[in-house]
Protein backbone atom coordinates (compact mmCIF):
# COMPACT_ATOMS: atom_id res chain seq x y z
CA UNK A 1 0.00 0.00 0.00
CA UNK A 2 1.09 3.15 -0.98
CA UNK A 3 2.86 6.01 1.73
CA UNK A 4 -0.34 8.19 1.49
CA UNK A 5 -4.10 8.75 3.56
CA UNK A 6 -6.71 7.59 0.69
CA UNK A 7 -7.04 6.18 -2.29
CA UNK A 8 -8.16 8.41 -4.69
CA UNK A 9 -9.47 7.00 -7.71
CA UNK A 10 -11.52 3.02 -8.33
CA UNK A 11 -8.71 1.30 -9.38
CA UNK A 12 -6.34 2.69 -6.48
CA UNK A 13 -8.94 1.89 -4.10
CA UNK A 14 -9.40 -1.75 -6.11
CA UNK A 15 -5.43 -2.14 -5.14
CA UNK A 16 -5.30 -0.81 -2.01
CA UNK A 17 -7.78 -3.14 -0.76
CA UNK A 18 -7.31 -6.28 -2.50
CA UNK A 19 -7.49 -8.48 0.26
CA UNK A 20 -8.49 -8.52 4.42
CA UNK A 21 -5.38 -8.08 5.40
CA UNK A 22 -4.94 -4.82 3.92
CA UNK A 23 -8.42 -4.09 5.24
CA UNK A 24 -7.27 -4.69 9.11
CA UNK A 25 -4.12 -2.95 8.14
CA UNK A 26 -5.56 0.34 7.41
CA UNK A 27 -8.25 0.35 10.25
CA UNK A 28 -5.09 -0.24 12.29
CA UNK A 29 -3.71 2.77 11.33
CA UNK A 30 -6.58 4.67 11.41
CA UNK A 31 -7.79 3.74 14.77
CA UNK A 32 -4.64 3.98 16.20
CA UNK A 33 -2.17 6.57 14.28
CA UNK A 34 0.43 6.76 16.83
CA UNK A 35 1.11 3.03 17.22
CA UNK A 36 -1.57 0.60 19.22
CA UNK A 37 -2.32 0.93 22.39
CA UNK A 38 -3.69 -1.65 24.49
CA UNK A 39 -7.41 -0.67 25.95
CA UNK A 40 -6.12 -3.15 29.46
CA UNK A 41 -3.09 -1.71 30.18
CA UNK A 42 -2.31 1.14 27.60
CA UNK A 43 0.63 -1.02 26.82
CA UNK A 44 1.64 -0.46 22.99
CA UNK A 45 3.53 -3.82 22.61
CA UNK A 46 1.52 -6.38 20.56
CA UNK A 47 1.75 -8.48 17.31
CA UNK A 48 -0.94 -9.83 15.26
CA UNK A 49 -2.55 -13.42 15.83
CA UNK A 50 -3.53 -15.41 12.72
CA UNK A 51 -7.30 -13.99 13.71
CA UNK A 52 -6.21 -10.76 13.09
CA UNK A 53 -6.54 -10.33 16.55
CA UNK A 54 -3.70 -7.63 18.55
CA UNK A 55 -2.22 -9.88 21.22
CA UNK A 56 -0.54 -7.32 23.93
CA UNK A 57 3.36 -8.71 25.26
CA UNK A 58 1.93 -6.90 28.73
CA UNK A 59 -1.08 -8.52 29.91
CA UNK A 60 -2.39 -10.83 27.23
CA UNK A 61 -5.62 -9.39 26.10
CA UNK A 62 -6.61 -9.62 22.54
CA UNK A 63 -7.94 -6.62 21.02
CA UNK A 64 -10.23 -6.80 17.37
CA UNK A 65 -9.20 -4.14 15.45
CA UNK A 66 -13.05 -3.80 14.76
CA UNK A 67 -14.15 -3.58 18.49
CA UNK A 68 -16.14 -0.68 19.57
CA UNK A 69 -16.70 0.80 16.00
CA UNK A 70 -19.01 0.68 13.70
CA UNK A 71 -17.87 -3.01 12.03
CA UNK A 72 -18.46 -4.39 15.85
CA UNK A 73 -18.92 -8.06 15.56
CA UNK A 74 -19.95 -7.81 11.83
CA UNK A 75 -20.13 -11.27 9.99
CA UNK A 76 -19.59 -9.89 7.14
CA UNK A 77 -15.47 -9.32 5.42
CA UNK A 78 -14.38 -5.69 5.91
CA UNK A 79 -13.69 -5.81 1.86
CA UNK A 80 -17.50 -5.65 1.24
CA UNK A 81 -17.62 -2.72 4.16
CA UNK A 82 -14.85 -0.89 2.53
CA UNK A 83 -16.80 -1.80 -0.75
CA UNK A 84 -19.77 -0.44 0.65
CA UNK A 85 -18.39 2.67 2.42
CA UNK A 86 -16.64 3.76 -0.86
CA UNK A 87 -19.97 3.34 -2.73
CA UNK A 88 -21.59 5.35 -0.59
CA UNK A 89 -19.20 8.24 -0.50
CA UNK A 90 -18.44 8.75 -4.43
CA UNK A 91 -22.83 8.79 -4.84
CA UNK A 92 -23.01 12.61 -5.30
CA UNK A 93 -26.70 12.41 -4.88
CA UNK A 94 -26.55 10.28 -1.81
CA UNK A 95 -27.22 6.43 -1.87
CA UNK A 96 -30.55 4.32 -0.80
CA UNK A 97 -30.46 1.08 0.53
CA UNK A 98 -31.64 -1.33 -2.56
CA UNK A 99 -29.19 1.05 -4.64
CA UNK A 100 -26.19 -0.54 -2.14
CA UNK A 101 -28.17 -3.81 -2.15
CA UNK A 102 -27.77 -4.26 -5.94
CA UNK A 103 -24.73 -2.90 -6.75
CA UNK A 104 -23.12 -5.04 -3.76
CA UNK A 105 -25.37 -8.31 -4.40
CA UNK A 106 -26.51 -8.12 -0.71
CA UNK A 107 -29.06 -10.54 -0.24
CA UNK A 108 -31.22 -8.82 2.07
CA UNK A 109 -32.76 -5.52 1.63
CA UNK A 110 -32.96 -5.35 5.97
CA UNK A 111 -28.88 -5.70 5.95
CA UNK A 112 -28.35 -2.67 3.04
CA UNK A 113 -30.75 -0.49 4.86
CA UNK A 114 -28.89 -1.58 8.37
CA UNK A 115 -25.46 -0.41 7.03
CA UNK A 116 -26.58 2.53 5.49
CA UNK A 117 -27.74 3.58 9.12
CA UNK A 118 -25.04 2.67 10.64
CA UNK A 119 -22.85 4.72 8.28
CA UNK A 120 -25.10 7.82 8.50
CA UNK A 121 -24.52 7.81 12.47
CA UNK A 122 -20.72 8.07 11.67
CA UNK A 123 -20.90 10.57 9.51
CA UNK A 124 -21.48 13.60 12.27
CA UNK A 125 -17.89 13.64 13.60
CA UNK A 126 -18.14 14.03 17.58
CA UNK A 127 -16.77 17.81 18.69
CA UNK A 128 -16.85 19.17 15.14
CA UNK A 129 -16.34 23.14 15.06
CA UNK A 130 -19.09 24.95 15.22
CA UNK A 131 -20.37 28.12 12.29
CA UNK A 132 -18.88 31.60 12.62
CA UNK A 133 -19.30 34.98 11.56
CA UNK A 134 -22.27 35.64 9.86
CA UNK A 135 -24.99 32.71 10.11
CA UNK A 136 -28.35 32.99 8.15
CA UNK A 137 -30.91 30.61 10.57
CA UNK A 138 -34.77 29.41 9.71
CA UNK A 139 -36.88 26.41 9.77
CA UNK A 140 -38.25 24.32 6.87
CA UNK A 141 -41.03 21.66 6.90
CA UNK A 142 -40.46 18.10 5.58
CA UNK A 143 -42.67 15.85 4.67
CA UNK A 144 -45.46 18.56 2.83
CA UNK A 145 -47.89 21.18 3.31
CA UNK A 146 -51.16 20.25 5.40
CA UNK A 147 -54.26 22.38 5.33
CA UNK A 148 -55.29 24.20 8.65
CA UNK A 149 -53.07 24.77 11.00
CA UNK A 150 -51.03 27.79 10.46
CA UNK A 151 -48.51 28.09 8.36
CA UNK A 152 -45.93 26.64 11.17
CA UNK A 153 -48.38 24.08 12.74
CA UNK A 154 -46.50 20.79 11.97
CA UNK A 155 -48.85 18.01 12.40
CA UNK A 156 -47.64 15.20 10.53
CA UNK A 157 -44.70 16.95 8.89
CA UNK A 158 -41.41 17.47 10.91
CA UNK A 159 -39.92 20.89 11.35
CA UNK A 160 -36.14 20.94 10.25
CA UNK A 161 -34.05 24.28 11.55
CA UNK A 162 -31.17 24.98 9.54
CA UNK A 163 -27.77 27.18 9.87
CA UNK A 164 -25.93 28.51 7.32
CA UNK A 165 -22.44 30.71 7.07
CA UNK A 166 -22.58 33.35 4.62
CA UNK A 167 -19.35 33.36 2.62
CA UNK A 168 -19.64 35.89 0.69
CA UNK A 169 -22.05 35.67 -2.16
CA UNK A 170 -22.03 31.68 -1.69
CA UNK A 171 -22.25 29.46 1.37
CA UNK A 172 -20.17 28.10 3.68
CA UNK A 173 -20.83 24.69 6.31
CA UNK A 174 -24.30 24.49 7.49
CA UNK A 175 -26.33 22.96 10.37
CA UNK A 176 -29.66 21.04 10.20
CA UNK A 177 -31.73 19.76 12.93
CA UNK A 178 -35.06 17.91 13.41
CA UNK A 179 -36.73 20.00 16.07
CA UNK A 180 -39.65 19.54 18.15
CA UNK A 181 -41.09 23.15 17.00
CA UNK A 182 -40.81 26.65 16.63
CA UNK A 183 -40.81 27.41 20.22
CA UNK A 184 -37.54 30.12 21.47
CA UNK A 185 -36.43 26.91 23.60
CA UNK A 186 -36.18 24.52 20.58
CA UNK A 187 -34.67 27.49 17.83
CA UNK A 188 -32.34 29.20 20.16
CA UNK A 189 -31.06 25.84 21.66
CA UNK A 190 -30.19 25.10 18.15
CA UNK A 191 -28.11 28.04 17.47
CA UNK A 192 -26.32 27.21 20.47
CA UNK A 193 -25.45 24.02 19.83
CA UNK A 194 -24.26 25.12 16.42
CA UNK A 195 -22.94 28.32 15.78
CA UNK A 196 -20.21 29.90 17.80
CA UNK A 197 -21.00 32.28 20.22
CA UNK A 198 -20.14 36.44 19.30
CA UNK A 199 -21.64 35.44 15.46
CA UNK A 200 -24.13 37.00 13.94
CA UNK A 201 -27.24 35.22 13.27
CA UNK A 202 -29.35 36.47 10.40
CA UNK A 203 -33.56 35.72 10.86
CA UNK A 204 -36.98 36.61 9.78
CA UNK A 205 -39.44 38.16 11.80
CA UNK A 206 -40.19 35.51 13.93
CA UNK A 207 -39.90 35.98 17.92
CA UNK A 208 -38.48 32.89 18.95
CA UNK A 209 -35.20 33.90 17.66
CA UNK A 210 -35.68 37.51 19.82
CA UNK A 211 -33.55 35.53 23.17
CA UNK A 212 -30.54 35.58 20.57
CA UNK A 213 -29.00 38.61 21.81
CA UNK A 214 -29.04 37.54 25.79
CA UNK A 215 -27.61 34.35 24.49
CA UNK A 216 -24.30 36.04 23.50
CA UNK A 217 -25.25 36.61 20.01
CA UNK A 218 -25.71 39.97 17.44
CA UNK A 219 -29.06 39.11 15.86
CA UNK A 220 -30.16 40.70 12.60
CA UNK A 221 -33.99 40.48 11.24
CA UNK A 222 -34.58 40.76 8.17
CA UNK A 223 -38.47 41.40 7.37
CA UNK A 224 -40.54 40.50 4.73
CA UNK A 225 -41.96 43.72 3.49
CA UNK A 226 -45.10 43.20 1.56
CA UNK A 227 -46.44 40.02 -0.50
CA UNK A 228 -44.47 41.12 -3.51
CA UNK A 229 -41.07 40.44 -1.48
CA UNK A 230 -40.82 37.12 -1.83
CA UNK A 231 -39.42 34.93 1.33
CA UNK A 232 -36.18 33.02 -0.10
CA UNK A 233 -34.78 36.71 -0.95
CA UNK A 234 -34.53 37.66 2.61
CA UNK A 235 -32.29 34.21 3.39
CA UNK A 236 -31.33 33.08 0.28
CA UNK A 237 -28.58 30.50 1.96
CA UNK A 238 -30.87 28.15 3.92
CA UNK A 239 -33.82 28.96 1.55
CA UNK A 240 -31.64 27.01 -0.89
CA UNK A 241 -30.31 24.28 1.49
CA UNK A 242 -34.43 23.57 1.94
CA UNK A 243 -35.12 23.42 -1.06
CA UNK A 244 -31.76 21.00 -2.36
CA UNK A 245 -32.87 19.02 0.95
CA UNK A 246 -36.08 18.49 -0.53
CA UNK A 247 -34.74 17.48 -3.74
CA UNK A 248 -32.86 15.19 -2.11
CA UNK A 249 -35.25 13.38 0.02
CA UNK A 250 -37.74 13.10 -3.01
CA UNK A 251 -35.01 12.02 -5.26
CA UNK A 252 -33.10 9.70 -4.15
CA UNK A 253 -35.47 8.70 -1.04
CA UNK A 254 -38.58 8.86 -2.81
CA UNK A 255 -39.63 10.96 0.10
CA UNK A 256 -40.10 7.79 2.03
CA UNK A 257 -37.95 8.67 4.97
CA UNK A 258 -39.63 7.68 8.66
CA UNK A 259 -39.51 11.00 10.97
CA UNK A 260 -37.58 8.70 13.94
CA UNK A 261 -35.08 8.10 11.04
CA UNK A 262 -35.00 12.04 9.87
CA UNK A 263 -32.00 13.50 11.99
CA UNK A 264 -29.35 10.75 9.79
CA UNK A 265 -30.74 11.75 6.57
CA UNK A 266 -29.50 15.26 7.43
CA UNK A 267 -26.92 13.87 8.85
CA UNK A 268 -25.98 12.13 5.93
CA UNK A 269 -26.88 15.46 3.56
CA UNK A 270 -24.87 18.05 5.88
CA UNK A 271 -22.37 16.01 5.14
CA UNK A 272 -22.23 16.10 1.59
CA UNK A 273 -23.12 19.54 1.80
CA UNK A 274 -20.43 20.53 3.87
CA UNK A 275 -17.23 18.17 1.41
CA UNK A 276 -19.51 19.09 -1.98
CA UNK A 277 -16.25 21.08 -3.20
CA UNK A 278 -13.63 18.16 -2.03
CA UNK A 279 -11.28 17.57 -4.97
CA UNK A 280 -11.26 13.53 -4.34
CA UNK A 281 -14.01 11.79 -3.51
CA UNK A 282 -11.79 9.15 -1.90
CA UNK A 283 -11.65 11.77 0.64
CA UNK A 284 -14.92 11.47 1.61
CA UNK A 285 -14.15 7.75 2.03
CA UNK A 286 -11.30 8.40 4.35
CA UNK A 287 -13.35 10.91 6.70
CA UNK A 288 -16.08 8.61 6.98
CA UNK A 289 -14.00 5.75 7.66
CA UNK A 290 -12.54 7.80 10.49
CA UNK A 291 -15.25 8.53 12.13
CA UNK A 292 -16.55 5.29 11.52
CA UNK A 293 -13.71 3.61 14.15
CA UNK A 294 -14.26 6.68 16.50
CA UNK A 295 -17.74 6.06 17.32
CA UNK A 296 -19.39 3.38 19.36
CA UNK A 297 -21.63 0.70 17.83
CA UNK A 298 -25.03 0.93 17.13
CA UNK A 299 -27.24 -2.07 17.53
CA UNK A 300 -29.68 -2.79 15.33
CA UNK A 301 -32.56 -2.77 18.11
CA UNK A 302 -31.18 1.35 18.09
CA UNK A 303 -31.22 1.52 14.66
CA UNK A 304 -34.96 1.20 13.87
CA UNK A 305 -35.95 3.16 16.57
CA UNK A 306 -39.47 1.60 17.91
CA UNK A 307 -40.83 0.62 14.34
CA UNK A 308 -42.18 -2.57 15.17
CA UNK A 309 -41.00 -3.91 11.65
CA UNK A 310 -39.14 -2.65 8.29
CA UNK A 311 -41.75 -1.58 6.23
CA UNK A 312 -39.67 -3.50 3.12
CA UNK A 313 -42.00 -1.32 0.65
CA UNK A 314 -40.29 1.70 1.59
CA UNK A 315 -37.60 0.51 -1.11
CA UNK A 316 -36.07 4.29 -1.51
CA UNK A 317 -35.28 4.90 2.23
Amino acid sequence: MEDATYPKTLPEFDDWFCNEDLCIEYLLRLRWPDGFRCPGCDGGAAWRTKRGLMHCAGCGRQTSVTAGTVFHRTHSSLRLWFRAMWWVTSQKNGASALGLQRVLGMGSYETSWTWLHKLRRAMVRPGRDQLSGEVEADETFVGGVEPGGGGRHIGHKSLVAIAAEVRGRGTGRIRMRSVRDGSARSLVAFVKDCVVPGSTIITDGLTSYDGLEEAGYIHRKRIQRGASEKPDRLLPRVHRVAALLKRWLLGTHQGRVERAHLPYYLDEYTFRFNRRSSTHRGLLFYRLMQQAVAMQPTPYATLVGGLKELRISNVGT
